[in-house]
């Protein structure tokens, strides 16, 4: 028995999960991982590495990054303190969502986490002050594999929920995708 429940989103392959809980006077149990309960969502490698962001102001912008293949990853995102909206851009060449985005809001307190398949851009704005994510990824960080797409992007055109108040030197460098750029070839 799952103790995940898997929601579709607009976009194939993108799914929303909901992580159940145990609670008591104590506070909760839930299960953020198992390769079992997350293979009917789509998962299904094994989790090359783990990672942790703390973004401490409201408002602030992280992303759009993603891994070229052959280095492509599957990403599971969950926000273990705070809350911030998760986006993810579909830059799989040939699909009938290209360059769709869809976001949602990640909290503590929802459980949710959102299942990223290869060929997405990631990103995320914090909503509120202190708030961290942790990570699963299919494949460790590859550098000359990175890249990203700027977070105001117009041939994207993420609607932010508040004005970006905070991105880094480093995000903020990323360039618009070309007008010739027609998709990652998984």
């Amino acid at each position: 028995m799952s103790r995940f429940g898997i929601i579709d989103t607009p976009i194939a392959g993108l799914k929303i999960v909901e992580r159940s809980r145990q609670s008591d006077e104590r506070g909760f149990f839930s299960r953020v991982f198992c390769t079992g309960d997350l293979r009917e969502a789509g998962w299904s490698k094994p989790v090359a590495q783990v990672n942790q962001t703390l973004t401490r102001r409201p408002g602030a912008v992280r992303g759009l990054h993603f891994q070229l293949p052959p280095h492509a990853e599957m990403k599971l995102v969950n926000c273990i303190r705070g809350a911030v909206f998760d986006v993810a851009v579909d830059l799989r060449r040939g699909s009938p969502t290209f360059l769709k985005w869809f976001g949602t809001e990640l909290s503590m307190d929802n459980g949710r986490a959102l299942l990223i398949p290869e060929g997405f851009a990631h990103g995320f704005q914090v909503l509120a002050a202190d708030s961290e994510l942790m990570y699963f990824h299919s494949t460790a960080y590859h550098a000359a594999s990175e890249s990203a797409v700027h977070v105001e992007d117009p041939r994207v055109g993420i609607a932010w929920p508040r004005p970006i108040a905070e991105l880094s030197a480093r995000d903020s460098a990323h360039s618009p995708l070309s007008p010739s750029f027609d998709g990652i070839a998984l």
